[in-house]
C-alpha cells in the first residue's frame, strides 16, 4: 500500500510537471474519493443485487445460523447478515463496509455439496475477510486505481490538445520528457490494476490462514477448495465486477496456468492455496 501511494505521488508529480499544474494530483484524489464514497457506503446492497442473493432467517436454516454464530463468537465478531444465492456452483463471499454492517453469502450448491467441517472452513475464511477489514482495504485500492486512471486520462487529453510547460519546448530533452509522460500515462493504469490484483491475491492467502487458525482445522478449508474448484457448474450470478469477492473464481472452464494468467488473476491458484493450508501447523 505504501508503494502504491508513492507510485501515485510520483505519477502525479510527473504529469503535473509536464503540464505545469501541480494541482492535478489533488483534484484527481478528491474526485476519486467523492465518487467512491457512494459505492463504499452501499457496496453490500449493490453486490447483493448483482448476485441476486436472498436473505435467510434462522428458522429457514438453523444449522447454518448456528455454524456462523459459533464462529463469530470465536472470532469476536458481530453476527453478519446471511444470504443465499440459488445457484448450483459451491461458492461464497463476504461484503459490507465494516464488521457491524457485514454480509456473508453462500450458494445453494455450497450447502448441499460440502461436509460440515468443509462448510465451516469456508465460513471461517469469509469471516476472516471481515475481521481483516479486507472490504475497506479493497475500497481504498479501488480509489487509488481510480486516481491513476483519472490522472492518465487527463494527461493524455491535455497532451493531445497541447498545454503545459512542455508545449513550447522544442529541445530534445523536452520532447523525450513528453514521450515518457505519454508512455507512463498509457502503462500506469495497467500497472495500477496489477497492483490491485496482487493485493487481492495476498488477502486471499491471509484469509485462508486466518480462517484455518479460527477453526484449528486447515484440512476442512483445503478439502472445500478442492471441491469448489472441481465443480464445473457455472455461476451465472457472477461477473467481472464481483468475481474477486468469491472464495474461488466463479468462472469455470479451461484456464491456462501461465505466468501471465496468474498475473491478471483475482485469486491465487487453488493448488497453491491448498498446499499452503496443508503445510500449516495449528
Amino acid at each position: 500500500m505504501t508503494g502504491f501511494l508513492f507510485f501515485i505521488i510520483a505519477l502525479g508529480w510527473l504529469f503535473g510537471y509536464l503540464l505545469d499544474s501541480q494541482g492535478i494530483l489533488i483534484l484527481a484524489v478528491i474526485f476519486s474519493v467523492l465518487m467512491s464514497i457512494g459505492s463504499y457506503w452501499y457496496s453490500d446492497k449493490i453486490v447483493l443485487a448483482l448476485t441476486r442473493a436472498k436473505p435467510v432467517e434462522k428458522k429457514d436454516n438453523p444449522e447454518l445460523y448456528r455454524l456462523v454464530e459459533n464462529l463469530c463468537i470465536t472470532a469476536g465478531l458481530p453476527l453478519p447478515k446471511i444470504y443465499i444465492i440459488e445457484q448450483a456452483q459451491p461458492n461464497a463471499f463476504a461484503t459490507g463496509r465494516d464488521k457491524n454492517h457485514a454480509v456473508v453469502a453462500v450458494t445453494r450448491g455450497l450447502l448441499e455439496k460440502l461436509e460440515k467441517v468443509e462448510l465451516e472452513g469456508v465460513i471461517a475464511h469469509e469471516l476472516s475477510h471481515i475481521g481483516n477489514k479486507d472490504m475497506l482495504l479493497q475500497t481504498v485500492v479501488v480509489v487509488l486505481v481510480g486516481v491513476v486512471a483519472i490522472l492518465s486520462n487527463f494527461f493524455l487529453r491535455a497532451s493531445f490538445f497541447g498545454g503545459g510547460r512542455r508545449r513550447g519546448s522544442r529541445d530534445s530533452g523536452g520532447s523525450i520528457l513528453v514521450i515518457l509522460g505519454i508512455v507512463a500515462a498509457i502503462l500506469a493504469p495497467i500497472a495500477a490494476t496489477l497492483i490491485q490484483l496482487a493485493i487481492s491475491r495476498k488477502r486471499e492467502f491471509l484469509a485462508d490462514a486466518s480462517g484455518a487458525l479460527l477453526t484449528r482445522y486447515p484440512e476442512g478449508l483445503a478439502s472445500a477448495l478442492e471441491k469448489i474448484s472441481a465443480d464445473q457448474n457455472p455461476l451465472r450470478a457472477a461477473n467481472d465486477a464481483t468475481a474477486h469477492l468469491f472464495i474461488a473464481s466463479p468462472f469455470r472452464g479451461r484456464q491456462l496456468q501461465s505466468w501471465l494468467t496468474k498475473l491478471f488473476s483475482t485469486h491465487p491458484p487453488v493448488e497453491e492455496r491448498i498446499q499452503a493450508l496443508r503445510g500449516m501447523n495449528v
